[in-house]
């Protein structure tokens, strides 16, 4: 099967065309359409839009958070009832020991306030816990899309996926310690290719 866009070969494996990025599933779509003669859905719908990934930043060291914080609350609830000259009643001990997991926990809900999403006309970033702010960057806009990692994200397997768009202020938008960020910025600049 060919690529209705491009006309390159399809694997039949592969979920993108290896050429122009249109995924293989709207390349069926538009062969069959075209063959009943007909538009395919993936033009006659222009106000719908897929959405591509939605990713949120790493949990990393939420969960190492959460480890420590349990091993944390087991030390301190030992340790308070090893001292014998202080006599501190186990439901005293054992809400101070697991209160040490409200640290992790502020980190995991800070972590779920932002969200970032790729459609296949923009960029979403939402964040906010009550009030959300939602920011659009059309890929239209976008310029370039660079994949940055310091030692220890590479060696974790996260990093950053920063976006250069031409607004009036000449804006970088960074995508924060996402999982796998050379993924995740090979579908953006697939989606690139659909807009340029």
């Amino acid at each position: 099967m060919r690529c209705p866009d491009c006309g390159a070969q399809l694997d039949p494996n592969s979920r993108f065309c290896n050429q122009c990025g249109l995924p293989t599933q709207d390349a069926e779509e538009t062969r069959i359409a075209r063959q009943s003669g007909g538009t395919p859905s993936r033009y006659a719908d222009d106000d719908i839009e897929r959405v591509i990934f939605t990713v949120r930043p790493t949990m990393l060291f939420i969960k190492i958070g959460y480890a420590a914080a349990v091993i944390g609350a087991i030390l301190i609830t030992i340790l308070l009832n090893l001292v014998r000259f202080i006599d501190i009643p186990w439901y005293i001990s054992l809400p101070v020991a697991l209160s040490l997991l409200l640290i992790p926990a502020y980190y995991h809900l800070k972590r779920n306030i932002v969200r970032y999403t790729l459609t296949d006309s923009k960029i979403e970033i939402d964040y906010g816990l009550i009030a959300r702010t939602t920011r659009n960057i059309p890929l239209a806009k976008i310029q370039d899309v660079t994949v940055s990692a310091s030692i220890l994200q590479r060696i974790l397997g996260f990093g950053d996926v920063v976006v250069d768009n031409a607004s009036e202020l000449g804006g970088t938008t960074v995508l924060h310690n996402i999982n796998n960020p050379r993924h995740y910025a090979d579908l953006i600049l697939r989606q690139l290719r659909q807009w340029h």
